[in-house]
């Protein structure tokens, strides 16, 4: 029997022709062999939709609570944005932890725990009026309760796939786009009619119902990992791909949340309506939609970091040219390309310490991936906003991301030539 209370009778029946306690859970037959669905997957797939929905979908809404706390006045831009940061590194920093834990067997703890503290923090920050109160419910205790969940939320979906693993992946952060469209859209409209405070437990009330799904709809396929390596394994960075891949997206998260960020703030600068301002945010993450699922679908065919070199390239070319566009109507297309280029990045990234090792050790090599990660996604923001402090233009902090997208660029062609040792042609 599986440790998780409450495995599905088909997860059970896979153990049948393997005693999990006689034999070292990588080499069960099971953990060779992907279903690429079935019932229990498909579920999984949703319940990860539901959980991207409330989790990722949630704080790639921040860039409305950023506007309407800088209409407060309670701190600068930059040490607003340092809110939004916290929120963005804590999804990845927790993942060596969570990941470990994943492959121990605890995915149900780690999925009870998050929802505890997740909506716990969703309702506290209704009853916050001060700078540093909104630090401590909204920056670390919503970031950190995302990044409990975050990595064995993949790592569950990585379990009942490997070809369709892209599909699977692009389906799943679908759900941050309709998080990211839907959340702006309540704090818009409610906002003038219930209040700040009944708005945002409004949007409590929605996270519980979607961390409710999740519980009913995620179990693990695979037996606990017997195989205790520590927390890190330094055998995972002696593959130069995997090493190359992984500070790639170090790199682009140091640049790649800046637009989402001050997209609101920047729109008002060039004369947009308070009312088009805030549903920017909502035309980035439903665009992010098509990134995400024509991503999905190249990946399968061509390889997820070609198809990510393709991406994270346009999404550099609009954050350079971003600042510099003047008319209202080229901001909103140029919104449009920066949602699906950074939707297919944040779709598929995970894909590469998925598929680079055994599936048994997913959640401990993803683990590493998003707390490396997590620095990039720390100090992005930041820096950005200290940047714009300094220069009172955004034209310098369009070109500070813009670069640090295209070192990223860079190190993923690397990555496939380590992976493939040419530069043109080959599946990476």
């Amino acid at each position: 029997m599986n440790r998780d209370a409450g495995l599905p009778e088909e997860n059970i029946a896979l153990q049948d022709t393997a005693s999990v306690s006689d034999v070292p859970s990588e080499k069960v037959v099971i953990g060779d062999v992907f279903p690429e669905g079935s019932r229990w997957g498909w579920l999984s797939v949703f319940g990860g939709f539901c959980l991207s929905f409330s989790t990722f979908g949630f704080i790639n809404s921040w860039g409305t609570f950023q506007a309407y706390y800088e209409g407060l006045e309670i701190a600068s831009p930059s040490s607003i944005a340092w809110v939004g940061s916290l929120q963005y590194s804590l999804i990845f920093l927790p993942g060596i932890i969570s990941g470990r834990l994943f492959d121990a067997g605890y995915f149900r703890h780690c999925l009870s725990v998050s929802t505890v503290l997740f909506i716990m923090a969703n309702f506290l920050i209704a009853e916050c009026h001060h700078y540093w109160q909104i630090i401590l419910c909204q920056g670390i205790a919503l970031g950190l309760a995302c990044g409990i969940i975050y990595v064995p939320c993949i790592a569950v979906v990585s379990q009942y796939f490997k070809i369709k693993r892209p599909l699977a992946f692009s389906l799943v952060s679908i759900g941050v786009s309709v998080g990211g469209i839907v959340f702006p859209i309540m704090f818009r409209n409610l906002l003038p009619s219930v209040g700040f405070k009944w708005t945002v437990r409004a949007m409590a009330f929605v996270n519980f119902a979607m961390f409710t799904v999740a519980h009913l709809t995620m179990f693990p396929r695979l037996p606990p990992s017997k195989t205790n390596r520590g927390w890190i394994d330094v055998n995972d960075f002696k593959q130069m791909q995997f090493t190359i891949y992984v500070f790639s997206t170090f790199m682009a998260f140091l640049g790649l949340y800046t637009m989402l960020t001050f997209l609101s703030v920047s729109s008002l600068k060039i004369g947009a309506s308070t009312s088009l301002a805030f549903y920017l945010v909502s035309i980035a993450n439903a665009t992010s939609a098509i990134g995400r699922m024509f991503g999905g679908v190249g990946a399968m065919k061509y390889g997820p970091v070609n198809i990510l070199i393709i991406f994270t390239s346009i999404a550099a070319v609009c954050t350079y040219i971003w600042p510099f566009v003047t008319s209202i109507a080229g901001f909103v297309v140029l919104t449009c390309f920066y949602g699906i280029s950074s939707g297919a990045f944040v779709g598929l990234f995970p894909l590469g310490a998925a598929s680079l090792g055994d599936i048994a050790s997913v959640g401990r090599r993803t683990g590493e991936q998003m707390t490396i990660m997590a620095i990039g996604a720390l100090l992005g923001p930041p820096v950005s906003g200290a940047i714009l402090d300094d220069a009172n233009s955004f034209k310098p902090v369009g070109i500070y991301a813009g670069t640090t997208i295209v070192l990223s660029v860079l190190l993923m062609v690397a990555t496939r030539y380590a992976a493939v040792k040419k530069l043109i042609g080959g599946r990476v």
